[in-house]
């Protein structure tokens, strides 16, 4: 018997046994009672920390407790290697974004074997090989053709460091998660998922109360999250006429101002109405106003998301142009607020200070009329102080509103819908808070979009027979922008498609969020070179433990 516990002999003795065995490969065996244990794939820093240690070690403990109680256990490992970081790390170093991520990967892997935990590393995948990402092209191409994919202009936000589009979840307080740097909102066009055209599905998983709802041993304040995301409003859209004309003469937006609300019952106390900074009505009026101008491109380093607008100071500036009341026929002043997200219905909202407390506070502000247009029994309204039931629509009932006086909320906005149906301005709709999904970003480590641009067809799908489109994995990012629009290599030879005349590749790569949505299912059936998820998946899914985002709190 020894005196000491010789551990590093133990451990040397353990781990020579392990690989000699291949230990924690698995097959599928429709005989035993399957697990499948994931933990989220880790971005390759460089190295571990605890958070990563945390979570594993937790699947480890697992696997090993149900393999010894006779289940089939698969625990398999990955990287999320495409992104940022390894740009950034590469524009530091001097160095390729490839050869950064893969010495990162091989000290990661080193120290988890160190570590000897039960993974089947037969299973390994990287989101930067094209054996992995030829899928996320794939599937592109599959989505372009059903039209989930499609291509649009559309204002976003632009990281003036980085060089590139974040979603709105990246921006941190009017900055960029990861660069700190005040976020400009842009005009570009990109790629996008209709994600919208489901949104109704969504809402009837995760409603709590909903007969469809599939999620309900989700917590009730994570499924409200959920809703509240997804956003359903049901409202009336309606239009301001106008005849405001561009510089050619023509009819700015058909000479219609669209809004959409919740309150149509408060339409006749309308006192102005507000665009977002990047409206055409807005950058009609700072044309020839220097100081609108300055002013809208003050707006461009705030807020992005309807959160981070409610806190912040509501700051306006009027255009000198109206609109019309659809009913009443008076003119409406159009001011620029930054509070209008453009990206939010149609980028304008009707003005009703009585009514709405954001609307309140910005016609006191900048001394804009206010009419009080409903009421409640019992009550006074007093144009100095907001009171909690000025917005109360449940006990609503309209006063001042001409033919819809005493009329209570929901007879009121059917009555205004039809007058507006009738006139041809206007109809009850349904919107959502739930926006569709840009996938373009405008970096070169990440996976390349297989889209080829010709001068006489436009964006062309590269033939699936042509992927992957593989990434070059020499280039060096100065700072300068996408090295891609530089890369010869990357461009050369191709021609379109359709009519065979020289071309060029799309250099705008894929959000890695596409790259980490599906690689549970990869692990499931690695190596199948025909199907994006194949036959191992009908025996491991779903997964029955899924760790994800511990190390994140941690670090």
């Amino acid at each position: 018997m020894q005196d000491k516990y010789a551990h590093k002999e133990v451990e040397r003795a353990a781990h020579a046994h392990w690989n000699a065995t291949d230990a924690y490969r698995v097959t599928e065996d429709a005989g035993k009672k399957k697990f499948y244990a994931c933990s989220m794939l880790p971005y390759p820093s460089g190295k571990l920390h605890m958070g990563h240690v945390r979570n594993y070690t937790i699947n480890d403990m697992l696997a090993r407790q149900l393999r010894m109680n006779g289940h089939n256990v698969l625990m398999p490992m990955g990287w999320d290697a495409f992104g940022l970081p390894a740009e950034n790390a590469a524009i530091k170093n001097g160095v390729p974004p490839a050869r950064w991520t893969y010495e990162n990967i091989a000290y990661m892997k080193q120290q988890m074997q160190a570590m000897g935990l039960a993974i089947d590393w037969s299973r390994e995948v990287a989101t930067c090989d094209p054996s992995y990402y030829q899928w996320n092209q794939w599937l592109f191409l599959k989505m372009l053709e059903k039209g989930v994919a499609y291509r649009k202009t559309q204002v976003v936000n632009w990281d003036p460091v980085d060089m590139t589009v974040l979603a709105n979840e990246q921006v941190i307080d009017g900055k960029g998660w990861r660069t700190g740097a005040v976020v400009e909102k842009r005009e570009i066009p990109g790629y996008y998922l209709n994600i919208t055209s489901y949104a109704e599905e969504l809402l009837d998983h995760v409603q709590i109360g909903n007969p469809k709802a599939t999620l309900n041993g989700w917590p009730d304040k994570v499924r409200l999250m959920q809703e509240n995301w997804i956003g359903k409003s049901e409202g009336v859209r309606f239009a301001f006429p106008h005849d405001i004309k561009d510089a050619s003469g023509a009819l700015i937006g058909d000479g219609k101002l669209y809004v959409f609300t919740t309150r149509a019952d408060t339409i006749m106390g309308v006192t102005f109405c507000a665009v977002a900074p990047e409206h055409p009505l807005a950058t009609h009026a700072a044309s020839t106003n220097p100081a609108l101008a300055a002013f809208i491109e003050e707006c461009k380093t705030g807020g992005t998301t309807e959160a981070e607008l409610a806190t912040q100071e509501k700051k306006g500036m009027a255009t000198g142009l109206s609109v019309t009341h659809p009913i009443t026929g008076e003119e409406v002043d159009v001011w620029v607020g930054n509070y209008v997200l453009m990206s939010y219905g149609d980028g304008a909202v009707m003005g009703v200070p009585a009514h709405d407390e954001r609307d309140f506070a910005f016609a006191k502000k900048y001394g804009i009329a206010i009419k009080p247009v409903v009421t409640v029994e019992g009550e006074t309204f007093n144009q100095d102080a907001w009171a909690d039931w000025y917005g109360d629509k449940q006990r609503a009932v309209c006063v001042n509103s001409g033919a819809f006086d005493g009329l209570p909320y929901k007879v009121a906005v059917d009555a205004v819908a039809a007058q507006l149906a009738a006139k041809g301005l206007g109809e009850k709709k349904t919107t959502w808070r739930l926006r569709d999904w840009g996938v373009s970003r405008q970096r070169y480590w990440g996976t390349p979009i297989p889209i080829i641009h010709c001068p006489e067809h436009g964006a062309v799908p590269v033939p699936e027979k042509d992927l992957p489109v593989v990434l070059p994995q020499d280039c060096i990012p100065d700072g300068s922008g996408n090295p891609l629009h530089k890369h010869e290599g990357f461009h050369a030879g191709v021609v379109c498609p359709v009519c065979g005349q020289s071309a060029r590749r799309e250099t705008d790569t894929m959000d890695t969020f596409v790259d980490s949505s599906w690689y549970f299912m990869r692990y499931c059936d690695p190596t199948n070179s025909d199907k994006m998820v194949a036959e191992g998946a009908e025996y491991w899914m779903p997964m029955d433990q899924y760790i994800g985002g511990i190390e994140h709190a941690i670090l």
